[in-house]
């Protein structure tokens, strides 16, 4: 169990769980044919590294940062302007990274120090401001962002979908750019997420785990509270602009509904909530329980009306039209917490239902 930090799932349903998410989002490209597939798997592959690193803060911390879309948007964007700007080559590639990654960083470590030495609520409220003011800033650097409608740009050649690299009539099936960045986003996606778990089940984890709990009794401990909060927000910030990277490669495109929208902070804070605060696993089955109903529960809602109206079932056939695909999303949210309280990973963690089963060991 190296690979996993020394933190196994410890449930054999769990365990079976995550096996088939991921079985099935390797197998995507060729278990289901089309582009809406390869587009939702690769979705789950991004926010399941970013809501780990989210949770990296919510979870283990117990820090709200409303920031997290910004570090995710700054990520996007860099790769985007130096594409666009630079040519589809992996030059600009690296040009992105090399001014993302530590953009991010400084922003998160600034932020850090500036407001992580004073009460959890201020940290929060400063988060929103700079989030807020980040977005708007996006939108009014039109020559540089793109503005309202953002940048979009060509990959270099050996990910473009035009690009076969294993033709069909020796495989069986064809290998081209497009698949090869899915695997690109497959890959970087899991190994920051093990990165993240090796991160919780180090010692400095384990203090973050402590402060979290009592912040008072940590500083008096000999903790640096402030540097281990502060280490921690510029580790989840760097993790939120790598997915905002994976995100934008894979779309071709970045802009603010896609990188830097609100909404997307909340299917954040959604996705750790469905899966389970402070447990790493849970962003894996937050984000795939999530985008899934997001993206397939108003066809199965049309199926299902369509059934009822021919069944001749009364009311049945409006209360399950596609159109109201978002009431019975809510109400599924609101049914799962009822019920997984600590999450679906601390329910399959403790199935007799301890409140404690979704805190970290």
């Amino acid at each position: 169990m190296m690979i996993l930090s020394g933190d196994p799932p410890r449930s054999r349903i769990l365990t079976l769980v995550l096996v088939v998410i991921i079985l099935a989002l390797a197998a995507t490209p060729f278990l289901f044919p089309g582009a809406k597939a390869m587009n939702v798997a690769a979705k789950i592959c991004v926010f399941a590294a970013l809501v780990a690193s989210y949770d990296l803060l919510l979870g283990y911390t117990g820090s709200v940062s409303f920031a997290h879309t910004m570090f995710y948007g700054i990520g996007s964007y860099a790769i985007a302007i130096a594409l666009y700007g630079l040519g589809p080559n992996w030059a600009a590639v690296a040009t992105g990274i090399v001014v993302g990654l530590p953009l991010a960083a400084l922003l998160a470590l600034a932020i850090g120090l500036f407001s992580l030495r004073v009460a959890a609520i201020f940290f929060a409220m400063i988060t929103l401001a700079v989030a807020s003011a980040f977005q708007v800033l996006a939108s009014q650097l039109s020559w540089l962002t793109g503005g309202e409608d953002g940048r979009s740009f060509q990959l270099p050649e050996l990910l473009r979908p035009g690009t076969v690299l294993i033709p069909k009539s020796l495989v069986g099936f064809e290998i081209n750019g497009r698949i090869l960045t899915f695997y690109l986003v497959f890959a970087i996606s899991a190994l920051m997420i093990l990165a993240l778990l090796r991160v919780v089940n180090s010692p400095f984890g384990r203090v973050l785990q402590a402060i979290r709990e009592n912040r008072f009794r940590a500083e008096a401990l000999g903790f640096r509270t402030v540097f281990h909060l502060t280490y921690a927000n510029c580790i989840a910030a760097l993790v939120a602009a790598s997915a905002g990277i994976l995100n934008a490669l894979w779309l071709r495109y970045a802009g603010p509904d896609t990188s830097l929208s609100f909404s997307i902070m909340l299917d954040i804070l959604l996705m750790v909530v469905i899966g389970g605060m402070g447990t790493i696993y849970g962003a894996i089955i937050g984000a795939t329980i999530f985008i899934l109903a997001q993206n397939y529960l108003q066809s199965l809602m049309g199926v299902a009306s369509t059934a009822a109206s021919e069944a001749g079932l009364p009311l049945l056939p409006g209360l399950l039209h596609p159109d109201r695909w978002l009431l019975w999303l809510g109400l599924l949210f609101i049914a799962s917490v009822y019920f997984f309280p600590t999450g679906v990973v601390g329910r399959l963690r403790n199935p007799a239902g301890d409140k404690s089963a979704g805190s970290p060991h």
